[in-house]
């Protein structure tokens, strides 16, 4: 099986905006409120200043697809810079959340005048293409226990403060199992199965603990 590696570092998306001054207006968003929907014109780079942040898909057959989950600090939006004209996704916010919603025009030209910009931006989108890979490598590779393993370690930023657990945002088990793939019925197996185990726990909302590591990296 593939294993999992240990997910990188990118410079912070303040510092990527402090680093070249870009103006941007701030828009708060209660949870379950469209950011923008797919086809909307993309004319827009918007940074997650505080919030969660579920990007969809759906079908022309109607059949509705998560491909990520975006949390404070992330870009979203980015694809206009890349000539994107329309929205490839629903961007819907998942909690309470406030968007920096950046001008195209105006990132472009921070792109073009300052290279300690560009050098953090592209540091970070990179950061978001490879996490990308990896999640299209998990999807093919792996099973649906160590997909929705992997799933909340993400979602619980595994690697990125040292606490030794963290409590995540409300998910669902239906966003859950869109994520990774399976049903409902599977991803409740194996949440009970790792509340077992000792490597979740639901007390004071969903509490990942490092240990889930193990169900990543066995094989």
């Amino acid at each position: 099986m593939v294993k999992a590696r240990k997910i990188r570092r990118a410079p912070r998306g303040e510092k990527v905006l402090e680093a070249a001054g870009v103006p941007g207006r701030h828009a708060d968003y209660e949870t379950a409120a469209v950011i923008f929907s797919q086809g909307d014109p993309g004319t827009t780079v918007m940074f997650i200043k505080k919030g969660t942040v579920k990007l969809s898909v759906v079908s022309t057959a109607g059949k509705e697809a998560v491909v990520g989950l975006l949390k404070s600090g992330d870009f979203v939006g980015e694809g206009c810079l890349a000539g994107q004209s329309r929205r490839m996704a629903t961007a819907r916010a998942l909690t309470p959340t406030t968007i920096v919603i950046l001008d195209k025009k105006e990132v472009t030209k921070r792109l073009h005048d300052s290279p300690d910009f560009t050098d953090r931006f592209l540091s970070h989108m990179l950061s978001r293409n490879i996490r990308v890979e990896e999640d299209l490598v998990d999807q093919l590779f792996n099973s649906s226990e160590k997909r929705l393993a992997r799933a909340l370690l993400l979602l619980a930023r595994y690697g990125e403060h040292e606490k030794p657990q963290r409590v995540l945002p409300r998910v669902s088990q239906e966003l859950l199992a869109e994520m990774v793939g399976t049903t409902r019925s599977r991803v409740n197996f194996f949440m009970n199965k790792f509340r077992r185990l000792g490597f979740i726990d639901y007390n004071g909302g969903l509490r990942i603990d490092n240990s889930l590591l193990s169900v990543v990296l066995h094989d």
